[in-house]
């Protein structure tokens, strides 16, 4: 699959780009009628935005507060490239973490093979929607399983959770979790993040952590790291010097590169997660052991299936 990220999105702020793809797709392609493209459930709805790797949309769909998906539409240079089945993945994802049992869609005739795939039964006969052969699919989700009931102390962790909603809240989040590191901290981020990352408190807090010893580990996962080269960072170089402390990796298998979230998480009980990692909004926790401990399982699996960016290694020389 080529290179490409996945955001989330509203109709509110995103309506420009979502429509940017929609209106090529089912409008100038497919000639449905542009007064049909938009519809009452956009505003409602969760989209998720496909975007090259210069960040312009070329695929989208949505997710229906009642648990229909549809609006899913990749340009035409991008099929054929994974495009579409990434989106299905994220939206179906979305749907388990809402707690729905169940799918549906109306599929074009042509596409139902690409939602079997998926394991999308097919019912009914075909219908006509805006002159297209249609026929209703659904898919039965398998629930999510139930979280272990909280220790006294993740109760306890909980009354200091904060509510990050700035990037000023982000920054000093990740001040305290860097701060508070003994000997371990881990990043996962799209870009190694300048605005928080490349800042003296925590780059000192990384030098600080690195010179503890042998068992210092600071990791690091990048999704876009030839985004990440271009800023210039100093994490990297001090990644250089500080090699055998601090190392940085980026995910190779298309469901890590497609993790839409972005946190920081220490060797202790500190932790910042920001469910959409191109928005500083988030959760902070500096008391939550068991969540920082399930955050580490988490970044190890992705790690040990990850790989030195070329990109980064040739900036560091």
């Amino acid at each position: 699959m080529l290179d490409l990220r996945l955001d989330f999105a509203t109709f509110a702020a995103d309506r420009r780009d979502l429509l940017a793809v929609r209106e090529e797709v089912f409008v100038a392609e497919q000639k449905v009628p542009p007064e049909l493209e938009v519809d009452d459930d956009d505003p409602r709805s969760i989209h998720v935005l496909a975007r090259d790797p210069e960040g312009r949309p070329i695929g989208t769909g949505r997710l229906t507060p009642d648990g229909r998906i549809g609006r899913i539409a990749v340009l035409k240079p991008w099929r054929g490239h994974g495009v579409g089945s990434a989106i299905l993945r994220s939206l179906l994802e979305t749907a388990r973490q809402r707690g729905a049992r169940e799918v549906r869609l109306s599929s074009q005739v042509s596409a139902e093979p690409f939602y079997a795939r998926f394991g999308f039964a097919a019912e009914g006969e075909p219908y006509d929607d805006a002159g297209i052969p249609h026929r209703t699919m659904r898919l039965a989700l398998d629930p999510m399983p139930e979280p272990p009931r909280p220790s006294a102390s993740e109760k306890a962790a909980r009354e200091e959770a904060r509510e990050i909603d700035s990037l000023e809240a982000a920054r000093a989040a990740v001040d305290r979790i860097a701060s508070e590191a003994r000997r371990g901290l881990f990043i996962y981020t799209r870009d190694l993040e300048p605005d928080l990352y490349d800042r003296e408190p925590v780059l000192e807090a990384i030098k600080r952590i690195a010179m503890t010893g042998r068992e210092a580990r600071v990791r690091i996962l990048v999704q876009e790291p030839a985004l990440a080269a271009g800023h210039g960072h100093r994490l990297v170089h001090l990644a250089q010097r500080l090699s055998t402390a601090i190392e940085i990796r980026t995910p190779v298998i298309d469901e890590d590169r497609q993790y839409p979230s972005a946190f920081i998480v220490n060797d202790g009980s500190g932790l910042l997660m920001r469910p959409i990692g191109s928005r500083w909004d988030g959760e902070a926790r500096f008391a939550a052991p068991g969540g920082a401990r399930q955050l580490r399982e988490q970044f190890e699996q992705v790690w040990q299936r990850s790989e030195p960016p070329p990109e980064l290694r040739r900036l560091a020389l």
